[in-house]
């Protein structure tokens, strides 16, 4: 289990508190490590249980490899803007039944397109170290223009208080179909966040880790996971 960042037995102004401390300690650059392996994070929250799944692909064919799943109680409300301390254990508690951890994390939620800078993305980055890339399917926070209709276009995502400031891009991942809300969240900028959604995608509008983690956290036993002994 990495050490902890924090608790999670926290009020909401005590959490959004933390949100703008943490916020600071975010790395916003590539490294340029090698990446073998890609995760996608998903959460499914029914009742007052989450329920966590991590897919990790071969990186860049996106095979599968492993996957993980793990619940725990929601103790904290829903409040938008701080999905991390409703989902948070659940996600760690999947990462630790991971055969295998994944060099770069791919989630279903913001990275620092966030009021405080740290979405969920940004914020599980800090708590596992990970290179991570929040991957939104709506505006949280931010302004842009719309992007080009093809595959592949995108525009910059800009802070709504401070214009000249990107956090990060809304991308066309198919003709045709929304764009999604893309933005670093830990050891990554937004334009490597950018080339490594587009290289997951393969004809959906969600990139193959986060879309394969939504089916299995939302109970659907795919047969890819079957053919790969992944049953759960």
């Amino acid at each position: 289990m990495p050490a902890p960042l924090h608790s999670w037995h926290l009020t909401a102004d005590e959490a959004a508190s933390l949100q703008a401390e943490l916020a600071l300690r975010l790395v916003l650059c590539w490294d340029g490590r090698d990446v073998t392996c890609v995760g996608g994070v998903d959460v499914a929250v029914k009742g007052e249980t989450a329920r966590c799944a991590i897919v990790v692909l071969r990186y860049p064919d996106l095979s599968l490899l492993t996957a993980a799943l793990a619940e725990a109680p929601v103790t904290f409300p829903y409040i938008p803007g701080l999905l991390s301390f409703r989902e948070g254990p659940a996600i760690l508690a999947a990462w630790e039944r991971l055969e295998r951890h994944p060099d770069l994390l791919l989630f279903d939620g913001q990275g620092i397109a966030h009021p405080r800078r740290l979405g969920i993305a940004a914020q599980m980055g800090l708590w596992l170290d990970c290179p991570t890339i929040g991957v939104a399917k709506s505006r949280l926070y931010g302004r842009h223009r719309e992007p080009g209709p093809n595959r592949g276009d995108w525009a910059w995502l800009h802070d709504e208080r401070n214009p000249e400031q990107v956090i990060g891009a809304v991308v066309r991942t198919r003709a045709g179909v929304r764009p999604v809300y893309v933005s670093p969240g830990h050891r990554m900028d937004v334009s490597h966040a950018v080339a490594f959604v587009l290289a997951c995608c393969r004809g959906f509008r969600l990139p193959e880790p986060t879309r394969l983690a939504h089916h299995l956290a939302g109970g659907r036993q795919k047969d890819d996971f079957q053919t790969a002994g992944l049953l759960f």
